[in-house]
């Protein structure tokens, strides 16, 4: 008989989630998003900082989401950060506000954010936006 032991790759660990885009969700998307950066051993502040980029992000692509669609958002971490990444379908190609206060606050939370919005999509009726960002352990606010 032979044992099989399975060893990680990376030491990184992914955890995803697809909810309904509704602002109701959004409690349990700043709760999971709490619940992965303390398991990943995340100071307070830090965590703090992932729950509340998490939900400016969460909130903008909601506020433009397509009727009946979803938000996806995914947190690969390891011994150095968390990287984040929130997708969804907005309405309108411009409906993300880049240069506003909310954006503003993502960028002093965040060591980097992006958004990148694709074409319509005549099958989700929308244009498919994902927004990736970054947050470094250790670094300090203010970016």
């Amino acid at each position: 008989m032979s044992e099989w032991i399975s060893q990680p790759m990376t030491d990184t660990s992914v955890v995803g989630i697809r909810i309904p885009a509704e602002l109701g969700q959004l409690t349990m998307l700043r709760a999971l998003a709490e619940t992965v950066a303390l398991i990943g051993d995340f100071a307070l502040d830090e965590v703090t900082d992932i729950r509340v980029a998490v939900d400016e992000v969460a909130t903008a692509l909601i506020v433009a989401a397509v009727p009946g669609s979803g938000i996806g958002c995914d947190f690969d971490y390891d011994g150095l950060r968390m990287r984040v990444r929130v997708s969804g379908v907005m309405v309108d190609s411009g409906s993300l506000d880049q240069g506003g206060f909310g954006w503003h606050v993502l960028r002093t939370l965040t060591e980097s954010i992006a958004a990148q919005t694709g074409p319509y999509d005549a099958t989700t009726g929308g244009f498919p936006t994902t927004v990736e960002f970054c947050r470094s352990r250790g670094e300090s606010d203010g970016g």
